[in-house]
């Protein structure tokens, strides 16, 4: 069975500076340290931190006084940094700071006094923490249909934002209908959109015209990962979306003579890695890494973890 690897794949700088923070924190402060939702969204990464000590909850009620306090990788909203200030609780945010672009990015607009049109999807946590940052009308919109149905106060005083999991490519429909109905809408140059979607976007789509069957290591509630399966599929191969590879069904590889594996911003190596080994176990295999964008983006520790730990 040969066995392809796309290229990039997994961690982003953002993951991978989030994942640091929780870990430096630990090895300066000791466990427990409290972490606002899931500092990324896989379920391994997750556990991991727990066993070190990192405690993960729903609220800040749940935040004993004086608890440590990190923010995941997707960001807050205003009120949820003015309670933490209320309590009095030592913060360190992990926002991603492609993340802490798009806020600014928007309230820069808003200040302006433009009504502000996020794309993305309702419910997930960077939505959230977007439109609770922006002091202005914003409204959320995912699919170009909508765009028909927008009722704004002035259609010369409009901008557009996105969620980073949302590639170039994802995003252009929609923004395309923006530009039709709003022709004096303005946004963010292609170039700020998140590198690492668009990068494994691009890698996942070269990879389902190489193989077979594409699978996707990633969590079920994380957004890249799932658009990454979904990618894979439009280039009409079979694709499935596994947690890890205790998750593989056999019979997904049954007359297949290649196999493509990719994993999402926030699934680690060693995930993709079992899913070789489980491969493995079912036929001989051969493997291989696409060509493709080698990325060497890192971002800084926040001032409280920036010193080597001791």
């Amino acid at each position: 069975m040969r066995v392809v690897l796309a290229q990039p794949r997994g961690f982003c700088a953002g993951v991978e500076r989030a994942i640091e923070i929780v870990e430096r924190a630990l090895e300066k402060y000791g466990p427990p340290i409290y972490v606002r939702h899931e500092i990324v969204h896989n379920r391994h990464v997750v556990e991991r931190l727990r066993a070190k000590g990192a405690h993960f909850v729903d609220e800040l009620a749940e935040i004993p006084p004086g608890g440590v306090t990190i923010f995941s990788a997707h960001g807050v909203a205003s009120a949820v940094e003015d309670e933490a200030e209320d309590r009095d609780l030592p913060v360190i945010d992990a926002t991603c700071p492609l993340v802490s672009k798009v806020h600014s990015e928007g309230q820069r607009y808003a200040n302006q006094g433009r009504e502000i049109v996020l794309i993305g999807h309702a419910g997930h946590p960077e939505i959230e923490g977007t439109m609770g940052r922006i002091n202005g009308k914003v409204h959320l919109i995912s699919k170009a249909e909508e765009v028909a149905n927008l009722k704004v106060g002035d259609p010369n005083k409009l901008a557009y934002i996105t969620q980073t999991t949302l590639s170039v490519d994802d995003t252009k429909a929609v923004i395309d209908a923006l530009r039709v109905r709003f022709p004096a809408i303005v946004g963010p140059d292609t170039k700020d959109i998140c590198y690492a979607t668009q990068n494994r976007q691009r890698a996942a789509r070269e990879l389902a015209l190489q193989v077979d069957v594409v699978l996707v290591v990633g969590a079920a509630n994380s957004s890249n990962s799932n658009r990454l399966r979904e990618i894979a599929a439009e280039q009409g191969v079979p694709a499935y979306l596994i947690a890890d590879g205790d998750a593989l069904d056999p019979a997904w590889l049954e007359g297949a003579r290649a196999v493509g594996i990719t994993a999402g911003a926030s699934a680690p190596e060693d995930l993709v890695q079992k899913v070789i080994d489980r491969i493995a176990k079912i036929e001989k295999v051969e493997l291989e890494t696409l060509p493709g964008i080698t990325e060497n983006v890192r971002f800084r520790m926040p001032a409280k973890l920036a010193d080597p730990v001791e």
